[in-house]
């Protein structure tokens, strides 16, 4: 594993946005896992999260696009975070954009905040997680409404590598119905391979009553 993967995940632990227990996804389905971008809360941490986004999306889709898109609510820091990180280590001074939950009449009116999308733009979306692909459904027409622009990619910060409407996961999905070439951060495979019986910062974060949990979770949704 690469080592800036390894260190994403320790990144999770610390900022506790990793989390391992009982809960229930966006899709509804009940995990042993769950990941919340709403838990980076600093400076520092958005600044390294950034950093983190920014090497994933050069190392897929090099700097060969236009805007940053991040979906109300959670992808408006997140895609800040990012172009900051894109100009700061790449040189590339990629625009941002994200959509409000309600038009605004007056003032800056419209959707969007940050840049406007034009016509002929490269779109690369940034979520934090995707699980069955539902928030893509409604990220799409908000893009492609704004005129003829190319959705170029997807970025998440974890692949949780599991179905997503059908039998293929849900990142493969995105990329055969809409056409958008997708990557995350780390998958939930290195996740595991990092944590599974292997102490950090003195404690076995994933052991092997988790390791099972997490086993059964993918008999059900895995692919």
């Amino acid at each position: 594993m690469e080592q800036y993967k390894q260190e994403f995940i320790e990144f999770m632990i610390d900022c506790e946005v990793l989390k391992f227990g009982d809960f229930v996804t966006k899709s509804g389905r009940k995990t042993p896992f769950f990941v919340n971008t709403g838990f980076y809360r600093t400076g520092t941490q958005l600044r390294k999260l950034g950093e983190y986004y920014a090497r994933a999306i050069y190392n897929k889709f090099g700097l060969d696009f236009d805007v940053l898109f991040g979906p109300a609510y959670k992808g408006i820091p997140l895609t800040v975070a990012a172009t900051i990180a894109i100009s700061e280590h790449y040189g590339k001074d990629i625009r941002y954009c994200s959509n409000r939950k309600e038009i605004k009449d007056h003032g800056d009116k419209g959707i969007l905040l940050g840049s406007p999308i034009q016509d002929g733009d490269r779109v690369v979306i940034i979520e934090d997680v995707t699980t069955a692909g539902t928030s893509i459904q409604e990220t799409l027409p908000i893009i492609k409404a704004q005129g003829n622009v190319v959705p170029a990619g997807l970025v998440v910060s974890v692949d949780r590598m599991e179905r997503g409407q059908g039998e293929k996961s849900a990142l493969q999905e995105i990329h055969d119905i809409y056409g958008l070439e997708t990557t995350a951060i780390v998958t939930m495979a290195e996740v595991v391979e990092r944590l599974y019986n292997r102490p950090y910062k003195g404690k076995v974060i994933i052991d092997d009553a988790l390791k099972s949990a997490i086993d059964a979770y993918y008999e059900k949704y895995g692919v």
